[in-house]
């Protein structure tokens, strides 16, 4: 889901962004901040607080009262949804944090990664987290925050794979996540670095990508090293190449234009990163070797 690099690093440059529909949940949960240590901590969070609502001013989302942030939920750590139904993450952790720093209660709403990034545009959401990246095609529609979190571009394959390089990967079928930064580029042309179209298989989410890898039906899959990571433990028999072909960090998407938003957001982004909060919601997820 990400951004472009150069050739050297990433495996093709996008082209396109595609956008499509699918089906949508949604969960309300009002969100709230990690206690502070000390009272002089927790009076520095309360002042941040005030900071974060002052900076929101008088923001109008789509629905008052409430953040509603897009996703897809199928992208661990970043998001998740539990036996209960609710989302958990590091994205749904710090959409949390900033809803409460501004005063408003977070909803989500859950669909599949083009439709959560239409929704943006479409004024249907205020904010898309869903692991995303900034390329000059999502500039082109809507505008991002300061980044919070970086990704790594991938490539998971059997353990008993002939793929070890991601030279190895002209002439394989690939499969991705339909709309990510991975399935752009990958399928990019051979002249950009690519592999072509038709050696791509996009699927709704990671989750189906990897195991049409365990059917057999593609050769490797191309995601994000987090969720990476997370797939190939569950599933026997996988494993991830020892390379990396993208660095790329990871933004909040508002509709274009939204300044106001996109400010307060940026705001309280800065404080919870300076009080810590995000790196411990980082933590928490990815723990450090």
């Amino acid at each position: 889901m990400k951004k472009y690099m150069a050739l050297a690093t990433a495996l093709c440059l996008a082209l396109s962004l595609a956008a499509c529909g699918g089906s949508t949940s949604s969960s309300s949960a009002a969100a709230s901040s990690a206690p502070a240590s000390s009272a002089a901590a927790s009076s520095e969070a309360a002042s941040g607080t005030a900071s974060s609502e002052a900076a929101a001013g008088e923001l109008t989302t789509v629905v008052s009262g409430k953040l509603t942030m897009s996703t897809n939920a199928a992208f661990p750590p970043y998001e998740m949804t539990t036996d209960d139904g609710s989302f958990e993450g590091i994205d749904v952790e710090i959409a949390g944090a900033i809803a409460d720093k501004l005063g408003l209660e977070l909803q989500i709403d859950d669909m599949d990664f083009d439709a959560a990034l239409l929704a943006v545009q479409q004024g249907k959401s205020d904010m898309v987290m869903a692991g995303v990246t900034v390329n000059d095609e999502r500039l082109a529609v809507m505008d991002f925050s300061d980044s919070y979190a970086t990704g790594i571009q991938v490539v998971i394959v059997p353990e008993d794979s002939d793929i070890a390089s991601i030279d190895d990967l002209a002439g394989k079928k690939i499969g991705t996540q339909r709309g990510t930064t991975g399935y752009l580029y990958c399928s990019d042309t051979p002249e950009n670095g690519g592999f072509g179209e038709d050696a791509v298989v996009a699927y709704d989410d990671g989750l189906t990508a990897v195991r049409a890898l365990l059917n057999g039906q593609v050769d490797c899959v191309v995601i994000d090293n987090a969720p990476a990571q997370s797939f190939v433990e569950s599933n026997p028999g996988l494993k991830i190449l020892d390379t990396e072909f993208a660095v790329e960090d990871y933004a909040i998407g508002v509709n274009k234009g939204n300044t106001a938003l996109l400010d307060a957001i940026n705001a309280a982004l800065a404080e919870l990163t300076e009080d810590g909060t995000v790196q411990s919601i980082i933590d928490k997820y990815i723990p450090a070797e």
